[in-house]
């Protein structure tokens, strides 16, 4: 009893001499508007030879006739399933992002929708983000859409971190058009601790897609030519990140001046 009063006693002190922000949670992002803002854009490279893809045979999945009617099916219902994409050498699906800013432009967030169709999940690389207290409520963070008849998804999501899984949501979608507003879950995400977000179908699990957790609008993924732009970026320097799920991440300091675009590549090597 006397342990924890002093215990007690001591915490009081501390907040005394320091006040309320030696406990305060680290900031959030602070929107507004940028005056004379710059931009980055650049593409990225993927050195060295993609994985090959991954021959999936769907004879041995649930739901055979109606899965192999995917367009990439080919003969004795196999498909080819690509984790790595690159064109020219030039990669796409990679998210490029400002490591840390405290302020800046407004969020301007658009809903992740994620869609189970033919047994394939469209896109297969995007960004979430943690739903504040009112988007918890509000929700149209992220959603997850069933557009194939009379088949029965799953959608598992979870935070991977290095070798391992946390489960966010597992929600059963079993009818065509049903969908799952998932916002809710994602505000169990922490700055600092969760970075990858990973989507599987529990019924079907080659069914995969993954996205880059941010926290800041600065960021793009990389479309078929590995090109982006960071747009309305505050003038200063940055740590600007390139992140592949399946390739790894590079990182390189830019530095942006007002109303002028800043260029910068990156190249990722592969596995």
């Amino acid at each position: 009893m006397i342990r924890k009063t002093l215990i007690t006693l001591m915490v009081f002190s501390v907040a005394l001499v320091f006040g309320s922000s030696a406990f305060a949670k680290k900031s959030d992002y602070e929107e507004g508007a940028v005056s004379g803002g710059g931009s980055i854009s650049g593409s990225v490279s993927l050195k060295g030879n993609p994985p090959p893809p991954i021959m999936e045979d769907l004879n041995k999945g649930k739901n055979v006739e109606f899965c192999t009617t995917h367009p990439d099916t080919k003969e004795g219902g196999i498909r080819p399933r690509t984790k790595v994409a690159a064109k020219g050498g030039k990669l796409s699906g990679t998210v490029v992002f400002i490591e840390e800013i405290s302020k800046g432009k407004a969020w301007d967030w658009k809903t992740m929708n994620f869609d189970f169709k033919t047994c394939d999940i469209f896109p297969k690389v995007g960004v979430v983000k943690k739903a504040s207290k009112e988007e918890k409520k509000a929700g149209g963070v992220a959603k997850i859409t069933n557009q194939d008849p009379d088949i029965l998804h799953n959608p598992h999501g979870y935070s991977v971190v290095g070798a391992n899984r946390k489960t966010l949501f597992n929600k059963p979608l079993p009818s065509k058009g049903d969908v799952a507003d998932v916002s809710n879950n994602l505000a169990r995400f922490k700055e600092g601790k969760d970075l990858h977000f990973f989507l599987q179908c529990d019924q079907h699990n080659y069914m995969e897609a993954d996205g880059r957790i941010v926290w800041n609008p600065y960021f793009a993924v990389t479309g078929d030519d590995g090109s982006f732009k960071i747009t309305d970026v505050p003038a200063g320097k940055y740590k600007v990140t390139a992140w592949h799920p399946y390739v790894g991440e590079v990182s390189s300091e830019v530095t942006v001046s007002g109303g002028a675009d800043a260029a910068q590549d990156f190249t990722l090597t592969a596995k």
